[in-house]
């Protein structure tokens, strides 16, 4: 907020020695309460350094400030209480809004530098389950957010089509499967296989050894394990882009893990050159001493690679092939050890761009408190949750806008909205229990409520029917009852660069709400379209409004309905 950096720049003047600019900016707060001002600054820390009472600080430093900058400057228990010139600041809010549009809250510090977002990658011959929400959606607002930020970010889905479940899955669908079954019901098929596989192993553990063989003959080229896993990779991708589609989230590269069966041969060999690779239990690892890792293991004792040799060969390729300026993987927090030893090896192997990457953690969706196992069959499919969405969207529309015009089209963008926000409000790290009724609410702190109110504000906008522009006037009001709202508009830019350093859409899916509430209240308390003397300035603030819900729904990964 640029009204912060101002206040912290007069206070350093005043201030002098005593404190850096950096520090004061940091203590300038925010009170709860309108009471005591817009802004406010603790004298605690000084009153320390200088041994005198935070009151008396707190006077001496406001009878210092430029008052005729601000409406009004106050000390109180300790704090200098800073009252903001409502006219002033409204107007240039209001006006930069309009001006700017969906740019407000852009900045070019990227310059067009590339950051690649490792997302969504699900298995192949497993369906597309609530667990993989979480990474598609918010790599998705990660992509939208830099982009913001002038860079330009790559979306890769590494698809998970190699590995030891695929020998497991040709081993199933060698004693038990059935070629017409498969054809009819891929994925359902295929998982239900994948679980008679696991259920099977539990007192076959035979099954586990031929499920080695098969893989390692997958690996070796053999023509039928081939040709059965290419088999099981494009029934598996129709059914992923069917969910894309849904979601309306596209990808720059499919690259999956098989892309990089012929490039990870380079990177054991290099690991040998330098000395790094080392035997262990007939395994070959890359220890990690002095760094409190366990050792890196690269292939295992029958020669097999493994999943860190193929994210060595991936994150070489990444660099080479798109120069990034970061790499980021937004990976569930279970996996937080291997990025550790991945960028550890990086480095050991001297390549110092491994700091560039970022590891993007987020917990899980559970069920009844519980992890859900697609080896068990214990899976929520995201589709079917989507198609429930959109049906409950599309009732309540026909109970409270049955003459709305594309109904199906706004159920879709409701319904696929309220899932993709339930998600994106919670923290990313914390846990999130699945409910169906909780995901498909439509009031409280839901997508559906936001959107609901951008339709609400743009229905205001059709029938007030003045042109509005940046030259909007808007002299008439005295901003006593805008200036909640208008203080709210002015910390979009502050929410989403937050967004972006902590890698973290809640903030502006939190900040969506709050500002979908403060127009609620505004609405509720003033006739906007009365004709009066300020209803330009009163339709200005209303179309910022609109401006900035929407470009906060866009961030993340969510359509704005005018009308619902």
């Amino acid at each position: 907020m640029i009204w912060k950096e101002k206040l912290a720049l007069s206070l350093s003047k005043v201030i002098e020695k005593d404190m850096e600019f950096s520090k004061i900016e940091q203590l300038i707060e925010k009170p709860k309460n309108d009471d005591f001002g817009d802004l406010a600054f603790p004298c605690f820390t000084l009153a320390k350094k200088e041994k005198k009472s935070p009151h008396l600080i707190a006077k001496e430093i406001s009878g210092k400030l430029n008052s005729s900058d601000y409406e009004k400057i106050e000390a109180v228990g300790g704090y200098i209480n800073i009252f903001l010139k409502k006219k002033t600041v409204a107007k240039k809010i209001i006006h930069e809004i309009i001006k700017k549009k969906d740019k407000y809250g852009s900045q070019n510090k990227g310059k067009g530098a590339r950051i690649t977002i490792d997302m969504s990658s699900p298995n192949i011959a497993k369906p597309f389950s609530m667990g993989h929400l979480r990474s598609t959606v918010i790599g998705h607002s990660l992509s939208l957010i830099i982009e913001k930020f002038g860079f330009k970010p790559v979306k890769i889905n590494y698809i998970g089509d190699w590995g030891t479940q695929f020998g497991k899955l040709i081993t199933a669908y060698k004693l038990w499967g059935n070629e017409e079954k498969v054809k009819r019901q891929p994925i359902q098929e295929l998982l239900t296989l994948y679980v008679q596989f696991h259920e099977k192993a539990e007192t076959h553990p035979k099954l586990v050894e031929e499920g080695r063989q098969w893989f390692k003959k997958l690996e070796e080229g053999d023509k039928e394990a081939l040709s059965l896993w290419k088999w099981f990779r494009d029934e598996s991708l129709k059914e992923f882009f069917r969910i894309y589609k849904l979601l309306n989230v596209s990808f720059d590269s499919y690259a999956g893990e098989a892309f990089y069966n012929d490039k990870m041969d380079q990177v054991v060999e290099k690991l040998e050159e330098t000395g790094l690779l080392v035997e262990s239990d007939h395994a070959k690892v890359v220890p990690l001493p002095g760094e409190d890792l366990p050792p890196c293991l690269i292939k295992k004792s029958d020669g097999a690679t493994l999943y860190a040799t193929r994210d060595l060969a991936a994150a070489i390729y990444r660099k080479h092939q798109y120069d990034f300026k970061k790499s980021l993987y937004v990976v569930g927090n279970e996996q937080t050890l291997h990025f550790k030893q991945l960028k550890s090896v990086l480095k050991k192997m001297g390549y110092a761009w491994s700091d560039q990457m970022d590891h993007v953690p987020f917990g899980m969706i559970l069920k009844d408190g519980k992890k859900m196992s697609t080896r068990k069959g214990k899976v929520i499919l995201l589709e079917e949750v989507l198609t429930e969405s959109i049906k409950l969207a599309l009732r309540n529309i026909e109970e409270k806008n049955p003459n709305l015009l594309e109904k199906k089209e706004t159920a879709k963008k409701v319904g696929v909205g309220a899932v993709i926000f339930h998600d994106l409000k919670n923290f990313r790290m914390n846990d999130i229990e699945f409910s169906l009724p909780d995901m498909l609410r439509f009031e409280g702190e839901t997508g559906p409520y936001v959107q609901y109110t951008y339709a609400r504000a743009s229905s205001i906008l059709k029938k007030g029917k003045i042109p509005l522009s940046e030259e909007a006037e808007l002299s008439s009001l005295d901003w006593k009852c805008e200036w909640k709202l208008v203080k709210k508009l002015a910390e979009f830019p502050a929410a989403v660069q937050k967004s972006l350093e902590l890698y973290d859409p809640s903030q502006i899916a939190k900040y969506a709400i709050d500002l979908a509430q403060a127009f609620n209240a505004y609405y509720g308390e003033v006739k906007i379209l009365a004709e009066t003397e300020g209803k330009q300035a009163r339709l200005a603030v209303v179309y910022s409004v609109t401006i900035v819900l929407q470009e906060s729904l866009r961030l993340l990964g969510i359509e704005a309905p005018e009308e619902m």
